[in-house]
């Protein structure tokens, strides 16, 4: 099933070993093997040489233990016969007259390829050379093993024979830090995951380093890689190894063990292939240069027997999941957000500005971001004009919220009452006042707008526009009302990240009232406030009540368009994600609406204003999404 949304479970395995002790360790091996297949993973990766110790030094001189690296392999292969998992064992391996290093692919009781070590390292405390020749002085393309023909050669990659996304190549150890990683034409040739046998000794700083290298590396070949280094049972004579392994994903470290551990222990994670062949194939730089080599193709049959899914998503993924990053992103983006209005304001020579506040979140974002760009460019608040203007649902909380923000900052502050011009309009076009049609919200929203453009061409200012990237997803604006401004700062700022911005002002704010009323702002419901206030004087008209939550808004926005997943898909992750906060049904619901919502309100985002991008996701027409208004979703709500 989870082969279907592009899954495949992939595990790093790192087994109890005794140097040079091959019985010990086959048997390890094996029970692991067993005990993996059990949890359904598909493929699994052993560490460097697992099969004798990275660690035996001269003894790979000797006869015995290469035959009995031999005898142990066919054990492994005899005792895991019947099961589906794929294993990638470390086995010294005897070849044209030369010793290699080699990733030996096993299935079913049958060797699928042989793949060995190019950079064999000569420093320090690493004399592999003593031993192990480079695959650069390999002859033979295959090599006879039990029997039967094996290819050998680091021009091998496994692909399913079924789907061919699920493709992988492998790299030992010192391969991944050379400056040709054998990973790079691997990864070109369709590998789409990379698993690296490796034996990486430890020593202070080096943990860092090797993440951030596989981390890279991954993000650098847009593949899933898959690490697991010689453990804490390796000879001690001069070095100590920890056992490390690592899964990460296009660059995002998915699981990692604990090191320093001297049982057997494993990470599993499902990767996901889908996500990565998108990014590939939207990433036309990714294949530019091509490759240099031809490589041979090795069938496999990767069984999926799993009903369930092993990774975790954010709740929030356009939120920083490590508070102690956070403060420094919401930092970050808003440089970003002021840095394209202060560059604007000085192209068009303008020093004002004009902005609608209605004491709600996304107004607030783009109010304190111009205060911001002001800052940057040492232009007094004064220049800011300030426009509340009071409407039919206007409460007495959102417009003093907005009063108090204003003055707090020192700017100019208008107060324009729509409610006489929209009645004259309402009279004007034969609409009843008591009609709640959206006719009725619309009018108030195109008056707002008129008023901000109007005051703007009366001082010479620039109207700067607060809607927000999930609002423009979901076409929840007025066409010609708050959906136009002269810059709009809030468009690549979805919903659940402006909230976390806005806290970031309150946090730092120094002003102990301001920063009340900003957390006010926080605690207020989202509305457009155009309808009336109930008998108490509060908000009637919730937005979420209506168009749904955005915090399933954004999940499904950032799948679908950072990912390109399939709304099957992303209900799938979807109801594992939200299991807790939401039903199936619910999730149906708002997946339907965000499906329909997003195709038939693209007329709305084919004009929209200038605006930075700050995210990985854009709407705009000149950037990330060059989508024509006229597209039929009925086969995304199939």
């Amino acid at each position: 099933m989870n082969k279907k949304y592009g899954y495949v479970r992939v595990a790093a395995s790192v087994p109890e070993l005794r140097v040079a002790n091959v019985e010990f360790n086959t048997n390890e091996i094996i029970k692991e093997i067993k005990v993996l297949d059990n949890e359904v993973v598909q493929i699994v990766t052993f560490p460097e040489l697992c099969i004798t110790g990275y660690t035996c030094a001269d003894l790979f001189s000797q006869d015995i233990l290469l035959n009995k690296a031999l005898d142990g392999l066919k054990k492994i292969l005899d005792e895991t016969s019947k099961l589906d998992i794929i294993s990638i064992l470390g086995v010294p391996i005897v070849c044209d007259n030369q010793l290699f290093n080699c990733g030996v692919v096993i299935n079913k009781g049958e060797v699928l390829g042989i793949v060995p070590k190019t950079y064999i390292p000569n420093y320090g405390e690493f004399y592999e050379k003593r031993w192990f020749s480079t695959s650069n002085t390999l002859r033979s393309k295959s090599i006879k093993l039990f029997g039967k023909d094996v290819p050998i050669g680091t021009d091998l990659v496994f692909s399913d024979i079924e789907d061919k996304k699920f493709t992988f190549g492998i790299e030992v150890c010192e391969d991944l830090w050379s400056p040709k990683a054998p990973s790079v034409e691997a990864a070109l040739n369709g590998a789409t995951m990379i698993f690296n046998l490796s034996a990486s000794n430890e020593v202070i700083g080096k943990y860092s380093y090797r993440k951030n290298l596989i981390n890279m590396q991954a993000a650098k070949n847009v593949c899933a890689y898959i690490y697991a280094s010689s453990g804490v049972n390796e000879s001690t004579t001069d070095l100590v190894f920890s056992g490390y392994a690592g899964i990460s994903e296009n660059g995002s470290m998915l699981v990692e063990n604990e090191r320093f551990n001297f049982k057997t222990n494993h990470i599993i994670s499902d990767v996901d292939i889908q996500r990565l062949m998108n990014n590939r194939i939207k990433d036309i730089s990714f294949m530019g240069i091509g490759s240099n080599l031809t490589y041979r193709v090795i069938d496999i049959n990767l069984k999926d027997k799993n009903t369930d899914l092993l990774r975790n998503y954010d709740v929030y993924p356009f939120v920083p999941s490590d508070e102690s990053k956070r403060a420094a992103r919401c930092k970050e983006i808003i440089s970003i957000q002021a840095c394209g209005l202060a560059k604007r304001i000085k192209h068009t020579e303008m020093k004002k500005c004009v902005i609608g506040i209605s004491g709600g979140l996304d107004s607030t974002l783009a109010f304190l971001v111009i205060i911001e760009a002001y800052r940057m460019l040492g232009i007094s608040n004064d220049n800011l004009i300030g426009v509340t203007m009071p409407g039919f649902g206007t409460t007495g909380r959102t417009y003093n919220n907005a009063l108090t923000l204003m003055k707090s900052y020192g700017v100019t502050v208008k107060e324009v009452s729509i409610k006489e011009a929209s009645l004259q309009h309402f009279k004007d076009i034969g609409l009843d006042p008591n009609d709640r049609s959206v006719t009725y919200e619309n009018t108030q929203a195109r008056e707002r707008t008129q008023i901000l453009m109007d005051i703007a061409n009366k001082e010479g200012g620039l109207v700067i526009g607060t809607g927000d990237l999930s609002e423009l997803a979901l076409g929840w604006c007025t066409y010609n009302g708050d959906h136009m401004s002269m810059y709009a700062v809030n468009t690549s700022i979805p919903k659940t990240l402006v909230r976390y911005l806005v806290k970031y002002f309150a946090d730092t704010e120094n002003d102990e009232k301001c920063q009340k009323t900003i957390l006010d702002i926080l605690d207020t419901p989202i509305s457009p406030e155009l309808l009336p206030p109930d008998k108490d004087g509060n908000i009637k008209q919730q937005t979420e009540s209506v168009v749904g939550p955005y915090i399933l808004h954004d999940f499904f926005l950032y799948h679908f368009m950072r990912y390109g997943a399939s709304p099957d898909k992303i209900r799938y992750i979807a109801n594992k994600t939200f299991k807790d906060m939401y039903d199936r049904e619910t999730i149906d619901k708002w997946l339907k609406f965000f499906i329909k919502r997003f195709f038939n309100q693209q007329f709305k985002r084919s004009c929209l204003p200038d605006g930075p991008k700050v995210g990985t996701i854009s709407v705009s027409p000149r950037g990330d999404l060059r989508m024509p208004s006229d597209a039929d979703s009925s086969t995304w709500l199939e």
